[in-house]
C-alpha cells in the first residue's frame, strides 16, 4: 500500500485551517470558504473519519471589528482581538456545521494548559468523548489569556498537539499554498513543490524559512515543525492548498494533492508523546560525548557524572534540555531534582553522592522514562 492510500483507510483526521483561508480580501471571515470546508469534511464525516478542527481566525476576526488592517505587534491589542473575535469565529462554524446535521464543542487551550500532565489527560479524555459523541471539536489557542503562544504560529503546533492527543492518523494543514516547495514560491519563479518527504528529513526546515503572513504569524517553517510533532504518535501530514476544489475528498481518495509528509519512526508512548509536546524549557544540562552516547545509543538515563554545566533556574519535576557541548540539543526530559541540587551534583560520581548525602529522589538527575530524545 502506497503512503497516499492509506489516506483512503485512516479512521481519525485533525483538520487545521489557517486565517489566511477564513479570512477575505477585507479580513473578516469568508463564510462562503468556510461553508465548503464544512461541506468536504462532512463527507469525511459520513465515510467514517473521526475528525477535530483546528481553526484559526480569531485575531482576524477582531481586528475586522475593531477596523485595523494590519496584525498589530502589542500584546494586549491582539488579546482583546482574539477575545471578540473568538464569539463570532465559533459562531461560523457552528452554523455550517449545523447545517449538515452536526454538533460543534468550542475546545480552547494553550500550551501551558497542556504542559500540566493531568490537565492534558483531561484534555485527551475530552476530546475523545466528543469524538464518541459524533460531536466535532472545534479547537483554538485561547489568545486572551495566551503570552508567547500567541505569537508562536498559525496554530501549526497546536493541531500537532491535537493529532498527539487524539492519536490521530492524519494531520491535514490547509493553506493558501499548493503545499511544500523547496523555496518560496512568492518569491522563487522555479520553486518545486515537494510532493512527499520524510517529516524528519533534515533539510525541510532549512527549505522552508520562518517568514509568515499578514494576518496569521506561521509560515510554512511553523508547518514543517508541526508535522514533526505529529509524526511522534506516527501520524502523516499533508500540507495542502484549501482552495482547490473538494481538496479533503482528494486526499481521503489518495490523489496526488499536496505535500504528503510521512514518519518513519515508530510511534512514541503517550507519555513521551506529552514530554515532548512541551514548549516551557525551564533550563539546559550540558553534557559530556560519553554521556551523549550513553543516551543516544544505550537508552540510559542522565546521570549527574555525565553533566558538565546546569543553565537556568528550575524544580523538581520541571522540563529541561539536554544539550551537547557544542549546543546541538539531544533531548527534553523531567528532572528528578531542582537546580539549586543539580549545581552541587553535576560532574560528581553516584558513590561521591551517596557520601555527601545528595541522593533524594534516585542516582539519575534524568530518568529515561521520562526523557525523549530528538
Amino acid at each position: 500500500m502506497t503512503k497516499r492510500a492509506k489516506l483512503k483507510t485512516s479512521k481519525r483526521w485533525v483538520v487545521k485551517i489557517g486565517s489566511a483561508l477564513l479570512s477575505n480580501e477585507d479580513q473578516g471571515l469568508d463564510l462562503e470558504r468556510m461553508q465548503a470546508c464544512v461541506e468536504q469534511m462532512s463527507v469525511l464525516i459520513a465515510d467514517g473519519v473521526e475528525l477535530c478542527l483546528v481553526s484559526s481566525g480569531a485575531i482576524a476576526v477582531g481586528l475586522k471589528t475593531l477596523k485595523i488592517d494590519k496584525r498589530p505587534q502589542e500584546l494586549p491589542l491582539l488579546q482583546a482581538a482574539a477575545a471578540i473575535g473568538q464569539m463570532g469565529l465559533v459562531q461560523a462554524w457552528q452554523s455550517c456545521f449545523s447545517q449538515f446535521g452536526h454538533e460543534t464543542a468550542q475546545v480552547l487551550f494553550t500550551h501551558e494548559d497542556l504542559a500540566d500532565r493531568k490537565r492534558y489527560l483531561n484534555a485527551r479524555d475530552t476530546l475523545k468523548k466528543l469524538n464518541e459523541f459524533g460531536v466535532i471539536p472545534v479547537v483554538n489557542e485561547n489568545d486572551t489569556v495566551a503570552t508567547d503562544e500567541i505569537r508562536f504560529g498559525d496554530n501549526d503546533s497546536l493541531g500537532a498537539l491535537a493529532t498527539n492527543l487524539l492519536e490521530a492518523d492524519v494531520l491535514v494543514i490547509l493553506t493558501d499554498q499548493d503545499g511544500f516547495f523547496d523555496q518560496d514560491p512568492r518569491f522563487h519563479a522555479d520553486a518545486a513543490l515537494v510532493p512527499e518527504a520524510r517529516s524528519l528529513d533534515e533539510r525541510l526546515l532549512g527549505m522552508a524559512g520562518k517568514k509568515g503572513g499578514t494576518l496569521g504569524r506561521g509560515g510554512m517553517y511553523t508547518k514543517i515543525v508541526a508535522a514533526q510533532q505529529a509524526a511522534r504518535s506516527g501520524a502523516m501530514t499533508v500540507i495542502a492548498n484549501g482552495r482547490v476544489d473538494q481538496v479533503l475528498e482528494k486526499l481521503r481518495m489518495g490523489e496526488e494533492v499536496g505535500s504528503l509528509l510521512y514518519p518513519d519512526l515508530k510511534p512514541q508512548t503517550a507519555r513521551k508523546r506529552w514530554l515532548a509536546s512541551h514548549k516551557q524549557i525551564r533550563g539546559t544540562l550540558i553534557v559530556d560525548a560519553g554521556a551523549a552516547n550513553a543516551l543516544k545509543t544505550k537508552g540510559r538515563s542522565l546521570l549527574p557524572v555525565g553533566i558538565t554545566e546546569v543553565r537556568g533556574s528550575f524544580d523538581r519535576g520541571d522540563i529541561v534540555a539536554i544539550e551537547t557541548m557544542d549546543g546541538k540539543r539531544l533531548a527534553t526530559g523531567l528532572t528528578n531534582y531542582g537546580s539549586d541540587l543539580a549545581h552541587q551534583m553535576f560532574g560528581r560520581t553516584t558513590a561521591q553522592l551517596m557520601d555527601q548525602h545528595l541522593l533524594l529522589e534516585g542516582d539519575a538527575l534524568v530518568h529515561r522514562d521520562n526523557l525523549v530524545l530528538f
